[in-house]
């Protein structure tokens, strides 16, 4: 399976190169050597935020449910070139406004009814349409037409996006409202995926039980417990799993999980706890798996709130400086985590270190000026929402510790009690003031940092930040002939949230885990997501 999450609510050439690393030696139990290509692969995981519509997920927990059910268009490999999946070719013409997509002849749905050029332009006009509530939207912002299906304000005044047309049974063309260099990097994104007829006539009931194009077959979800899917003998793409499903596990305790973990009860999980790093090793010996992956980790503030409303930059310029990256990261974190020099992940077109400038630098002198010449942080306090079935507590009580001891700030953590509650409150706008963000990338190419994060009204704009001048400058990037050109100009529009600071860096992150006894070949991709279809399963 592929893998690319929004978590994920955590490519192109120059792409860094995944590598795993492992020590240590590890108590292992014998297995019985020989390979069962229908056993199933347990996953350590949560519960997802929403039903499982590929337009609506923008969290870790659905979306490696997601990425298991279905097969986009296309996606990257390792050295960030583009690869066709369920799409034969998508060409640009010149100018990049209009895209032509082929799709591969003979694919079918889970429910045998075949996946045509009709597929993907109804899911996407239906998933546009703000009636439908689909929390990835603004994803076909680009498309000529999409003011009128998703107007800013009221009832959409069309079904239809007028840029989106079929030309026959396995073609259909995008045509956009300015050339983007890079929008077929963009189509990974799982609001691109297609869906079938059924989805749309009851699309709360397909929701519960999605009926998908991928590698695996949905099975059953037992809520907060488990989510089931079956290896699909019907997919017709080159990534067949070697085993016979996946069991997502849902756990609201990633201890529990690294207990289970530990006693092969499960056989892989995303990350484990701060508090196992320093073991983690010892215990998995060469199980153990470390490696870096594309994502960042910041805290932004809530701008619609009274708090952050029209604050002066500088406050959050301070609060930046007045956090010791470097040791909380040597101390929580053992030395694997990164501190973050700008908005943008590592590994990705276009990444370049050091846009943050000063102001992600510790110094708690400045940092204690910063906030006084901007008039002080508002009632003298923050907190930090975070959720509390992962491993955040330790470093948001170390966040804080830092920024009170340099600037007199009071500074506590806000614990929700999972990453579905979390992620629910952001929707709503319900945050008391700053919350935990991890964003992974869904497309190796700097703007997925930036535009789709900080531009004015995206989906992924969860704090409410607004800057004209930024926003200028992505258009700009996005009006690019060649993707150097716009990679290019993205970073200079990445150098300019110096002066706005929507969000506060703090490191890159590092995919730490491990798996059981049970399993061979466990690998995690540049998202950070298990290529669970290359996991084999021992034979019992």
């Amino acid at each position: 399976m592929r893998g690319a999450k929004s978590a994920k609510w955590v490519a192109i050439a120059g792409v860094v190169a995944l590598t795993a690393t492992a020590c240590g030696g590890g108590d292992d139990k014998k297995n019985s050597g020989k390979v069962d290509s229908k056993g199933i692969v347990s996953y350590a995981n949560g519960e997802p935020q929403n039903l499982l519509q590929p337009s609506n997920t923008m969290e870790a927990y659905g979306s490696v449910v997601i990425d298991a059910l279905f097969t986009g268009l296309v996606h990257y490999d390792k050295q960030g070139n583009i690869t066709y999946e369920n799409a034969e070719s998508v060409t640009p013409s010149k100018g990049n406004k209009v895209w032509t997509v082929k799709l591969k002849a003979g694919w079918k749905f889970h429910d045998n009814t075949p996946v045509t050029a009709k597929s993907y332009v109804d899911a996407w006009n239906w998933a546009a349409d703000p009636a439908n509530g689909q929390q990835n939207s603004s994803w076909y912002r680009d498309i000529v037409g999409y003011d009128d299906v998703h107007p800013a304000k009221g009832k959409a005044k069309k079904k239809a996006m007028s840029g989106l047309k079929v030309v026959d049974e396995n073609t259909f063309t995008i045509t956009l409202k300015n050339g983007i260099p890079y929008y077929a990097y963009k189509l990974v994104y799982k609001p691109f995926f297609p869906l079938p007829a059924a989805a749309l006539k009851d699309p709360k009931k397909y929701g519960e039980a999605p009926v998908g194009n991928g590698p695996y077959k949905f099975a059953k979800w037992d809520r907060k417990k488990l989510i089931s899917v079956r290896t699909w003998p019907g997919y017709k793409g080159e990534d067949k799993p070697k085993n016979g499903g996946i069991d997502f596990k849902a756990y609201n305790k990633d201890t529990g999980a690294y207990a289970d973990l530990r006693s092969d009860k499960v056989d892989t999980m995303p990350l484990v706890p701060n508090s196992e790093i320093a073991n983690f090793k010892s215990d998995f010996g060469d199980r153990a798996i470390e490696m870096d992956f594309s994502a960042i980790n910041t805290i932004n503030p809530a701008f619609y709130t009274k708090q952050w409303k029209d604050i002066d930059v500088k406050v959050i310029q301070g609060l930046s400086m007045a956090i010791d990256r470097d040791t909380i990261a040597k101390t929580v974190f053992s030395g694997t985590r990164e501190s973050a020099t700008g908005w943008v992940a590592k590994g990705v077109k276009g990444y370049e270190p050091g846009a943050c400038g000063e102001y992600c630098k510790f110094n708690p002198g400045k940092a204690k000026q910063l906030i006084k010449d901007g008039g002080g942080v508002p009632g003298n306090k923050i907190s930090i929402q975070y959720n509390a079935d992962q491993p955040h507590k330790d470093w948001v009580v170390a966040v804080c510790n830092s920024i009170t001891k340099a600037t007199g700030v009071k500074c506590v953590g806000d614990p929700v009690t999972d990453f579905a509650a979390d992620t629910e409150i952001r929707d709503q706008k319900k945050v008391k003031s700053i919350y935990r963000s991890g964003w992974v990338l869904d497309y190796p190419f700097n703007g997925n940092f930036l535009a789709d994060l900080y531009g004015t009204g995206v989906d992924g704009n969860k704090g409410g930040f607004s800057d004209k001048k930024f926003d200028k400058l992505t258009a700009q990037a996005d009006k690019a002939k060649t993707i150097d050109e716009s990679a290019k100009l993205y970073g200079e529009a990445e150098k300019e949230l110096q002066n706005s600071f929507p969000g506060i860096p703090l490191w890159y992150n590092k995919t730490l885990s491990a798996y059981s006894n049970n399993v061979k070949n466990v690998e995690f991709d540049q998202a950070g997501d298990p290529i669970l279809s290359e996991v084999q399963v021992f034979e019992k």
